[in-house]
């Protein structure tokens, strides 16, 4: 395939790319359609209501979240949601918690406990999972539960984050069967999450972030009979995987849990069947331009990108394999779109000023999990992905991407010493510090996954691999020392177009399902910018 001849070195440090030169005319998540705000009066705490947000009304520059708190809307129970066509209907009903309803808190806590829960509805599990729906588990993600509830009305995504509260203890036979208990979660490390998916949510490429709120209660039948049927599909997959999360039947009437709902994102790429080259193409392309976007935009790293946190969807045909094989483009042709979820571990910063216009300008708003406070993290290996988490806290420490021989064991050397002093700098280590290298560590692993787990014709993955015989070279952590690195998703993009993999006819989305039928940024520029 023909591709231009200019020669970059890939690791070397590189500025911050504008938005104006390489992602000048991104479009855009599209914005709700107008709903005419309905709201029942529900007189009994388990009567049903329905309610409708006038989405229209939302200033431009304005979260969605802070624009509902304004308003005085709290949110709605999640068997309720519909999204279709830009279109939201919420069913559910109120069910206020009195403050201070849960014991004698030091005035001090409280307050603390306020300042997050004060405008979040508080549901019971049969809300959630009222008879008619459907609760399916599907993942566990950093520090959450993430289910699928499908009912009459649509289908929904919700993460499930125990907070700080009772259930009952283990018993003889959970110790046995290596039940380990997931500790409840800090209000600072949730908040984290939620800001960073407010910021990431006009970005293509992440999940849609609706709302959130309260669940406390016991748990019904039907939720403990999918934890355990996930549970039971694990072990099959591997029989040494251990269960982190309490089993449902262990909930209490005080047991609470923060759950945030999402929008069906589809498949996680860990369950979906790679049958052809080009899904490949486009699973690995897509996902460097929405890191590259969000990179560029508010300096996010996602730092836990495996396959179990990236989602596929079909939006419109795939190309026939003859039109792909004369397309002088390798990006466009499988009808996949992606979705990139779970930010318990990213970091990002604000891109909203954080003070008046007159005052002068504060340092960025900056929002990072810091790693350090579970070096368990660092030490397991019971998933492929783990060694990704060592590498890059030994890109933080040495700043170069050759993993050390003190770093590779998961019990010796630096590992197990919380903030190490960096050589390069001289300084504690911190995750509070931008180091776009690592969404390029996640990128080689999709890689190597997809390359893996490629279930087509073996011809066309060893022409893919002929292909991209280069840009595995630059992807490689474990390269040659002589062979420089991409130091960030963008300088990933910014060689597909070089490489002509992406044209200029694919930029914009033209509306008509063809081979620019995505989220595409204007990445033909990337090739002039210095």
């Amino acid at each position: 395939m023909a591709r231009t001849t200019t020669i970059r070195k890939y690791g070397r440090s590189t500025r911050k790319q504008t938005a104006e030169i390489l992602f000048a005319q991104l479009p855009k998540t599209p914005v709700k359609s107008n709903s005419e705000a309905e709201l029942e009066p529900e007189p009994e705490p388990q009567s049903a209501g329905k309610t409708e947000l006038d989405l229209g009304a939302v200033p431009a520059d304005e979260p969605l979240a802070k624009f509902k708190k304004r308003q005085g809307q709290s949110g709605l129970v999640v068997a309720g949601e519909v999204t279709q066509n830009g279109q939201e209907l919420r069913e559910g009903h109120e069910a206020e918690l009195p403050r201070g309803a849960e014991g004698s808190e030091p005035e001090a806590e409280t307050e603390a406990e306020e300042s997050v829960y004060d405008d979040l509805r508080v549901l019971t599990w049969a809300d959630i999972c009222p008879p008619g729906a459907r609760i399916e588990k599907i993942a566990e993600a950093s520090y959450a539960e993430v289910y699928r509830i499908t009912n009459e009305h649509g289908t929904s995504i919700i993460k499930v984050v125990r907070l700080q509260s009772p259930i009952k203890p283990q018993t003889k036979a959970q110790e046995r069967s290596g039940l380990v208990d997931e500790e409840p979660h800090s209000e600072e490390d949730m908040q984290g999450e939620l800001r960073i998916s407010e910021w990431l949510a006009g970005i293509p490429g992440f999940v849609v972030y609706k709302e959130q709120y309260v669940v406390q209660g016991k748990a019904p039948k039907v939720l403990l009979e999918t934890h355990q049927a996930f549970h039971r599909r694990m072990k099959r997959k591997d029989p040494d995987r251990l269960q982190f999360y309490p089993s449902p039947s262990r909930y209490l009437d005080d047991t609470r849990f923060l759950v945030v709902e999402l929008g069906d994102a589809g498949t996680a790429l860990e369950d979906f069947k790679l049958t052809s080259i080009s899904q490949v193409w486009d699973i690995f392309l897509h996902t460097a331009l929405a890191l590259a976007r969000a990179e560029d935009l508010i300096e996010f790293e996602h730092r836990d990108l495996h396959e179990g946190n990236l989602c596929i969807r079909r939006v419109c045909s795939p190309a026939t394999p003859e039109r792909f094989a004369a397309s002088p483009y390798r990006f466009g042709h499988s009808g996949l779109d992606i979705t990139i979820l779970d930010y318990g571990l990213s970091r990002a910063t604000n891109p909203e000023p954080t003070s008046p216009a007159a005052a002068p300008a504060p340092a960025p708003a900056i929002v990072a999990y810091d790693l350090e406070k579970d070096l368990s993290l660092f030490q397991s290996t019971h998933a492929p992905q783990c060694r990704i988490y060592r590498q890059m806290r030994s890109f933080l420490i040495h700043h170069d991407r050759i993993v050390p021989s003190t770093h590779q064991h998961h019990v010796t050397g630096t590992t197990t010493t919380p903030y190490p002093v960096s050589p390069a700098t001289g300084e504690p280590i911190s995750w509070r510090a931008y180091h776009p290298y690592t969404n390029v560590l996640w990128l080689a692993y999709l890689y190597a996954y997809m390359v893996k787990h490629f279930a087509g014709d073996v011809k066309d993955l060893k022409g893919f691999r002929r292909e991209t015989r280069e840009l595995w070279a630059h992807l490689d952590p474990g390269a040659p020392a002589g062979v420089l690195s991409f130091p960030s998703a963008g300088e990933v993009v910014r060689f597909a177009v070089e490489a002509g993999w992406v044209g200029e006819s694919q930029v914009v989305d033209d509306g008509s399902g063809g081979e620019g039928y995505s989220f595409l940024s204007v990445v033909s520029a990337a090739t002039r910018v210095g």
